[in-house]
């Protein structure tokens, strides 16, 4: 590991507009999920933190305003590590049946990019990066697992977002 990537970790969020209720039979099987899920990240390899609510997850944390978003954020050691838990197990499972619980949303919806080792950051933080990703595409500021950028990229480098662009998820 480069020192500059030991200086950096990665941050991610992905958001997800709900179907239905949280406490509906068609969610159950999502809910139900959720415990051993996260307990399954933060056993991972390169885990750092995850943000939580008022229970052991996230679900009821607010962002862009819209209840019938949910939102997940978490910081990893690196891509790698991030692409690791992801894609594999329990969590692969759940994401291959993401269309029974969530609805379909054309814009993105999921962001990374770098902090400084130890930084947590905010929900008003990973709406700001959605919508830089969504403005100008994946760039050093908000990019995709995709389209990486080195540790230690996070500065804004194409532009404002466009006033009053919100979340039209």
């Amino acid at each position: 590991m480069t020192a500059s990537a030991a200086a950096h970790e990665l941050a991610q969020v992905n958001i997800a507009r709900l179907k239905a209720p949280l406490d509906s039979p068609q969610l159950k099987d999502f809910v139900d999920h959720l415990d051993p899920v996260n307990a399954d990240a933060d056993a991972a390899d390169g885990f750092v933190w995850r943000l939580v609510g008022e229970g052991d997850d996230a679900t009821d944390v607010p962002v862009f305003g819209d209840s019938w978003l949910i939102v997940n954020m978490s910081v990893w050691r690196d891509a790698d590590a991030l692409t690791a838990y992801v894609y594999r197990g329990r969590h692969r499972e759940m994401l291959a049946r993401r269309r029974e619980w969530f609805e379909r949303i054309q814009e993105a919806v999921t962001a990374l990019w770098w902090v400084p080792a130890g930084h947590r950051p905010t929900v008003a933080e990973a709406e700001a990066r959605l919508l830089h990703l969504r403005a100008n595409g994946p760039t050093p500021y908000a990019f995709t697992l995709r389209t990486p950028f080195p540790p230690g990229a996070s500065a804004p480098v194409a532009g404002e977002v466009p006033e009053g662009l919100g979340c039209s998820a």
